[in-house]
């Protein structure tokens, strides 16, 4: 990877921290900053005698000091503040908190903690992490990008905000989103966080109390049309191939329909994903086929129902077809075997609010909105089958 221009900052060895920094410029970066861990002679040598109180601590006194100041806050948003503070000035001794205990703190700097702190991000906001790409950088996101420090960026997460989690459409509010996961790839994959960026691509928002709210950090405008955004995503896929070349995109959070156009648009040309579509729908198969392993049942005779059906639910139909026909059966057949249900009832074809991918798994029924009435009536069909020839019905949420 070519790092001729700006080379990556280096990181602190065990020995010793980056020779370019010294006083309280080195306690004041939070890749190289150890705080009380500095020994004697490190504080001598890099000008931090006075700069510290007397005690040399190690990694873990540094964390029981740390717990003992999460376990003092009043909330799980409180919790997460203070991390995200702690990563901002020991990115060191803020991992090796998330790394402590994983089943506690994952849920605090992700999912679901992470939907309080995305709602209020413009009131909690203190430092800026990642990369904010807005509209009127069209033309030159590539001269943007090179603002980052590091040339060495191999993983990219990039949202819109246009869909997080349950809450919609938040814009630049989402930005915790590409934060929180590229976290979660250090914590729980040993990823190294100076390789990775997270980026919000600002588009605007269609939440209009968002856009008026005197915090709000984004641009308060709606988003633009599929074209213009299509325009501007082309533009900035190509300056992630020349800034950083070999990086992988990972697209997060997108708007349905833009995750599943993009997608579409990239998958085969870049190195890119979407976590959202594709990750969803592996970890959906893995638990389908390990059940089907417990009852000794084939995948390509089940019956499936999805609750569900946008970008995630999609993408979950489409591998578990893609699985049905590996066994031998054929694309159709296999879509057949898969129903969906969303928020406005059962996807059959009197439907006129179904986008393409949807229709795909809009088969012949009648109109639903109850979704116990839908289970209960395809079980009921799998009931009057042969026992020979019997199927299992499986829901997916």
């Amino acid at each position: 990877m070519n790092q001729t221009t700006t080379p990556t900052r280096p990181r602190a060895t065990a020995n010793a921290p980056a020779q370019d920094l010294r006083g309280s410029a080195l306690l004041n970066d939070p890749v190289q900053n150890k705080g009380t861990a500095f020994t004697a002679d490190e504080r001598r040598r890099y000008g931090l005698e006075g700069l510290l109180p007397a005690s040399v601590e190690g990694l873990d006194r540094q964390l029981e000091r740390v717990m003992q100041h999460l376990d003092a806050k009043p909330s799980d948003l409180e919790r997460y503040i203070y991390l995200i503070g702690l990563a901002d000035r020991n990115e060191t001794l803020f991992y090796r908190t998330l790394m402590s205990d994983p089943a506690r703190f994952v849920p605090i700097v992700y999912d679901p903690t992470i939907a309080d702190a995305c709602l209020t991000f413009g009131h909690i906001y203190r430092r800026s992490r990642g990369m904010y790409i807005t509209r009127d950088m069209k033309g030159r996101i590539a001269e943007v990008l090179r603002n980052w420090p590091s040339r060495d960026v191999r993983f990219i997460c990039v949202s819109t905000g246009g869909r997080i989690l349950g809450l919609g459409d938040i814009g630049a509010n989402g930005m915790g989103i590409p934060i929180g996961k590229l976290q979660l790839y250090t914590a729980c994959a040993a990823v190294p966080p100076d390789c990775m960026l997270p980026i919000l691509l600002d588009i605007g928002t269609t939440n209009a109390p968002l856009r008026a709210d005197p915090l709000y950090l984004g641009l308060r405008q709606p988003p633009p049309s599929d074209e213009e955004l299509d325009a501007l995503t082309d533009e900035f896929v190509t300056a992630v191939q020349e800034v950083f070349p070999g990086c992988c995109i990972h697209f997060e959070d997108w708007k349905g329909t833009d995750a599943i156009r993009m997608l579409k648009r990239y998958g085969e040309k870049v190195l890119c994903y979407n976590d959202d579509i594709q990750g969803t729908a592996s970890v959906a198969l893995a638990g389908l086929t390990t059940a089907l392993q417990i009852i000794d049942k084939p995948l390509a005779e089940q019956r499936i129902l999805l609750l569900g059906a946008g970008s995630a639910g999609i993408g979950i139909a489409n591998l578990i077809v893609a699985a049905m026909q590996m066994k031998g059966i054929s694309q159709e057949t296999a879509r057949g075997r898969v129903s969906m249900f969303d928020v406005d009832g059962l996807l059959e074809p009197s439907r006129t609010d179904l986008s393409a991918d949807q229709k795909v798994y809009a088969h012949k029924a009648a109109p639903s909105n109850d979704l116990a009435a839908t289970i209960a009536a395809n079980l009921g069909r799998i009931g009057h089958m042969r026992a020979s020839t019997a199927k299992m019905l499986f829901f997916v949420m």
